[in-house]
């Protein structure tokens, strides 16, 4: 082989290494036809009852794919209970939505679509309609999936958004450039200090994985910090007891605000799973402002503030949360350290206050 060949294949290499530095292996989605379409429909506003609510709408790209709002607004300006995660690197994942409902990127698809206040579409025969009332679509479908247009379901539109999403991926940040990438150049001295006390004394890590090749930043598990949970501090004594005594829990009188802070309960029926939720990535964490699953903490150093604190007390709190006592320098350094979290790719990106 002619050694400029070689020289050039290990550069090529290199550049695709160093795009997804400090992530795990995993196979991306290379049909282009497949993922332009998924990209398309994740943009299309018609795939919504009043027409005005696409994907991106809550998943903005020049936002980290996040709204960058509390909690997120849906068709005829509905607000939801629950903050709009960002899809990046949602290919590693094992689960979905902040109360892990979803086991696959395709069946999280199909959900906000038929969520009475996101994009409100009645059915999956709704979605199907769209599709087929758009000639190009019909086309597009049926050559991707080389089926006929009679065939296409809903369940082809929610695995070309799956295949779109697959490709968000985003490393290389600053840390994994002086961490795997062991160039000490990379971090400033506030941050360095931030990873030891993320590692450390912070116990930061515990949940927020970084192992000796690659780093997610989540251990894709669930986690009672308290956040919210006031919201169903009064009524909580009575639903425990009705739950012990029998009762279908989806029959207790809740409001939409008091269910959703139940987490992940709503899904398992346990009661040591009361206000759960799943750890998030903390890659890109200082663009995807505000935080925690109801958005209800707006910077960083409020975030640290709160773990500082030990969270917010009730009967389920996680084990892993109790008050750290870190000093004013060591808040800072955290702060610092998570900052260097950003992508290279994403770094251009800028929150945007609503």
């Amino acid at each position: 082989m002619p050694i400029l060949l070689i020289v050039f294949l290990l550069y090529a290499s290199t550049v695709l290494a160093d795009e997804r530095l400090g992530l795990p292996a995993i196979a991306v989605p290379q049909d282009k036809a497949l993922i332009q379409l998924g990209k398309d429909v994740f943009n299309d506003t018609h795939f919504s009852a009043n027409n005005t609510i696409s994907c991106a709408s809550c998943h903005a790209p020049e936002k980290a794919f996040t709204d960058q709002r509390a909690t997120a607004k849906g068709i005829y300006g509905q607000i939801g209970n629950r903050n709009a995660p960002t899809l990046l690197n949602v290919a590693f994942f094992k689960q979905f939505f902040h109360d892990g409902r979803a086991n696959s990127l395709e069946q999280q698809a199909l959900g906000p679509l038929l969520n009475p206040v996101e994009h409100g579409l009645e059915s999956p025969e709704y979605i199907e309609q769209i599709i087929q009332q758009n000639p190009d679509y019909v086309h597009r479908f049926s050559q991707v999936f080389n089926i006929d247009k009679d065939d296409i379901r809903a369940e082809h539109l929610a695995k070309v958004i799956a295949a779109y999403e697959r490709t968000l991926i985003a490393g290389n940040s600053a840390f994994d450039q002086y961490y795997f990438g062991r160039d000490r150049s990379k971090l400033s001295k506030s941050a360095a200090r931030g990873l030891l006390i993320f590692r450390r004394k912070g116990n930061c890590a515990n949940c927020h994985e970084i192992s000796m090749n690659d780093a997610l930043f989540t251990d894709n598990r669930f986690y009672n910090l308290g956040q919210g949970f006031e919201k169903m501090e009064a009524i909580l004594p009575n639903f425990i007891a009705a739950i012990k005594q029998g009762q279908n829990p989806d029959d207790f009188p809740l409001t939409a605000e008091q269910r959703a802070e139940l987490g992940r309960f709503n899904v398992t029926h346990a009661l040591q799973d009361i206000g759960k939720f799943k750890t998030p990535t903390l890659r890109n964490i200082a663009l995807t402002a505000p935080y925690m699953h109801d958005g209800s903490i707006k910077t960083l150093e409020e975030v640290v503030d709160y773990y500082d604190k030990g969270g917010h007390k009730n009967p389920y709190l996680d084990s892993a949360i109790y008050p750290l006592h870190l000093s004013a320098q060591e808040k800072a350094d955290l702060v610092a350290f998570m900052r260097a979290l950003t992508s290279e790719q994403e770094s251009a990106a800028e929150p945007v206050q609503e």
